[in-house]
């Protein structure tokens, strides 16, 4: 086997040794002290001392990172929206004119007249001072004022309303005002970011500037039940909170461009007020026919009387007329010389179809009625005695 040692370093070897160690420990002090006190004027990285970056700069830096598509069209839109106060004279019947024994103390005094006062949102729609709003919010008030990003404060006239669409137009007497841009409600896509602003709970009088709040479109085209003539459909719903006030206010997409009127809210129950996450706003393609209309003739004519009456169809109807099923609606009574009389619509005939829509129920029937104008062709498919027919009805 193979020896193997350490062969013993002679003494000049470890002289030279020693003074290459000490010259490299010099040169390494150097290197280091350089970079202590001058490392800051030659490297590349950025220098987190404040005293070398002004303040001006990382506040610029971070409004820079701070600013996205949601908060660009918050700036755009705000200065389009407006608060809206308005006042209504009710008449309140005396609970106690009708009781003999009240009214010999109280005397006969008939209806008494209540000033109500309610508040809303809208938002301008041209320079020269039209603005949108809802008809619940405006339609039937004696006196509306319109509070301004401003701070200014100015009577508005009500140029027209449509109770069954919920839209109303109003008109101040400003000029160069800032407009809103219309979208494409037709073009709104499920899931993509949305922005409702407007005045809930008042807040916009004490701040003069609309409040906002931001979710996501959460579905399109719904139908929407409520009281009354009102026809909700082609509307657009929201997760982002809409509340007490917010009616007649935009709901914009993240260019800035309105694709809605806020209009409703569920709130879980009849003891809250508040918003769960549910919301619904007119979209904006509909809103737009309606405001033209009302523009040139301050309503919309839907002066007419179909002429008949219907019903649902439960199990009992539909086993006794053989149905598969208990879609569409029965008629019970039709006008004589009635617009239905006249197009040849009979008691017992079952309803299908309604100008091209599926009719479930009695609702839906009624929406699609109600939306219609005087003088418009209803078009119907019917079902008489296993017979499939087309009905068509000129509403007058």
């Amino acid at each position: 086997m193979k020896s193997i040692y350490l062969k013993p370093i002679s003494g000049l070897n470890r002289n030279k040794i020693v003074i290459f160690s000490v010259l490299f420990l010099v040169l390494l002090s150097g290197v280091v002290l350089g970079k202590i006190f001058f490392g800051g004027l030659f490297s590349n990285k950025p220098d987190n001392n404040l005293n070398t970056v002004s303040l001006q700069q990382i506040n610029t830096q971070i409004n820079d990172d701070r600013q996205n598509a949601i908060t660009r069209a918050v700036e755009s839109v705000s200065p389009s929206i407006v608060g809206i106060n308005v006042e209504e004279v009710r008449e309140i019947q005396n609970p106690f004119s009708d009781d003999p024994f009240f009214r010999q103390f109280f005397g006969d005094q008939g209806p008494q007249k209540q000033v109500v006062r309610g508040l809303g949102s809208g938002f301008i729609i041209s320079e020269d001072g039209y603005i949108l709003t809802n008809d619940h919010v405006a339609g039937n008030a004696t006196k509306i004022s319109v509070t301004l990003t401003t701070g200014e404060t100015v009577e508005a006239k009500l140029i027209g309303a449509d109770p069954n669409t919920d839209v109303a137009l109003l008109k101040i007497d400003k000029d160069g005002l800032p407009a809103v841009t219309f979208g494409n409600s037709d073009n709104a896509i499920i899931g993509e970011w949305v922005i409702a602003l407007g005045n809930p709970f008042g807040l916009f009088e004490i701040n003069d500037k609309p409040t906002v709040t931001v979710g996501v479109l959460s579905a399109s085209g719904m139908k929407v039940n409520a009281d009354g003539k009102r026809v909700y459909k082609d509307m657009l719903q929201t997760d982002a909170a809409i509340n007490s006030g917010n009616s007649g206010g935009p709901l914009i997409n993240a260019l800035g461009e309105v694709i809605g009127m806020n209009t409703i809210i569920y709130t879980g129950s009849s003891y809250s007020s508040g918003s769960i996450g549910i919301g619904f706003a007119i979209s904006i393609n509909r809103v737009k026919k309606i405001m033209e209309e009302l523009k040139e003739n301050g309503k919309i004519s839907r002066d007419f009387n179909p002429g008949f009456r219907i019903q649902g169809i439960d199990e009992q109807i539909a086993k006794y007329y053989n149905l598969k099923d208990k879609y569409g609606v029965i008629v019970t009574q039709v006008v004589k010389n009635g617009s239905a009389d006249n197009a040849g619509l009979k008691p017992e005939d079952i309803i299908l179809v309604a100008n091209g829509e599926k009719i479930r129920n009695e609702q839906d029937l009624v929406m699609v009625v109600n939306d219609m104008r005087k003088g418009e062709i209803l078009k119907m498919d019917i079902l008489r005695n296993g017979d499939k027919k087309n009905i068509e009805m000129k509403l007058e």
